[in-house]
C-alpha cells in the first residue's frame, strides 16, 4: 500500500562502505547517514535518551539507549504504526513497513512548547467492527471499535489566541474515501466513504480524505476557549453505497495532541 499524506516513502540507500538510514521529522523524510535506528532532537541532532519506542499492534515497546539508539525486535510483516514518546517533547508516529523496519531509522523529535496539550497517546479504532480486508491497513487494526466517535476534553493556554494552534492527528488508517481508492490506498472495488470529521468545540473544522501521519489542522481561533474546557471530537465515515443500513468506516489512529506557534 502507499503510504501516505506527509508521508513519502522511505528510500534507504546502501554502498558498499556507507549505510543510509531514513530521517523522519515531522512526518517528511530525507536522507542521512548512519549505521543503526536512532532518536535524535530535531534541531540539535543530539540523541535522544530513554525515548519510548511502540508498535501498538504487536504490544511491542522499547527504550533508546544513551546513544538514542533503539531495535524493532518484532515480526512486521506488513505496514503498521510506530510510535514515539518521550517527556518534553510532541509525540510522533509514522507507518513503517517490513522494508523500512529492516533498514536503520532515525527519528527526529520536536521538543514540546508549554502551550502544548497532549489530549491522547494511546491509539482507538471508530466504527462498528464490519470491514473488508481489503479496506485500507486493515490488517494494521489493533483493537475493537469503540463506536462511531471520539470524544474528549481538555484545556489549553491561556495565552492560546496569541499563537496559530493546530490540531495532529500523529497517525490515522482505514480511511476508505473515494480519494483515498483513487491513490490506491485500498483494494476495495463497489463502495467508498464519506470522510472522518473533526469537530472542535462543536464545530467542523476538517475532513480527513486520506491516510497519513503528521496531519495537521489549524484551529480557528474564534473556537478556542482560552484557560477553559475545550472538546474535540472526531466522527468516522459511512459507507456512501450502503443504503439498507449504516455502515461506519472503521478506522484507527493515535497521538492526537494541540500544537502551538
Amino acid at each position: 500500500m502507499k503510504n501516505f499524506l506527509l508521508f513519502f516513502i522511505l528510500s534507504v540507500l546502501i554502498s558498499s562502505s556507507t549505510v543510509y538510514s531514513a530521517v523522519m521529522e515531522g512526518g517528511v523524510s530525507k536522507t542521512g547517514m548512519g549505521n543503526s535506528s536512532r532518536i535524535v532532537d530535531n534541531a540539535t541532532n543530539l540523541p535522544v535518551a530513554g525515548a519510548k519506542v511502540s508498535l501498538p499492534k504487536q504490544n511491542y515497546s522499547t527504550m533508546s539507549d544513551d546513544n538514542g539508539a533503539f531495535k524493532l525486535n518484532a515480526d512486521i510483516k506488513s505496514p503498521t504504526i510506530m510510535s514515539v514518546e518521550k517527556e518534553g517533547y510532541r509525540p510522533f508516529s509514522l507507518t513503517i513497513d517490513q522494508h523500512t523496519a529492516s533498514k536503520p531509522i532515525v527519528v527526529g523529535i520536536e521538543k514540546s512548547n508549554i502551550e502544548d496539550v497532549i489530549i491522547s497517546s494511546e491509539m482507538f479504532h471508530l466504527g462498528d467492527d464490519n470491514f473488508s480486508e481489503n479496506s485500507a491497513n486493515s490488517g494494521e487494526f489493533k483493537g475493537k471499535s469503540i463506536g462511531p466517535f471520539f470524544n474528549k476534553s481538555f484545556k489549553i493556554a491561556s495565552n492560546a489566541l496569541s499563537k496559530r494552534n493546530y490540531l495532529v492527528i500523529g497517525s490515522i488508517i482505514g480511511i476508505d474515501t473515494l480519494m483515498a481508492k483513487k491513490l490506491r490506498q485500498n483494494s476495495i472495488v463497489n463502495s467508498f466513504s464519506s470522510p472522518p470529521e473533526v469537530y472542535f468545540n462543536g464545530s467542523k473544522i476538517a475532513d480527513i480524505q486520506l491516510n497519513g501521519d503528521g496531519q495537521r489542522i489549524k484551529i480557528p481561533n474564534n473556537l478556542l476557549r482560552p484557560g477553559q474546557i475545550n472538546e474535540v471530537t472526531i466522527k468516522t465515515g459511512r459507507n456512501l453505497k450502503q443504503t439498507a443500513y449504516i455502515d461506519y468506516d472503521d478506522i484507527e489512529f493515535m497521538n492526537i495532541s494541540i500544537q502551538s506557534e
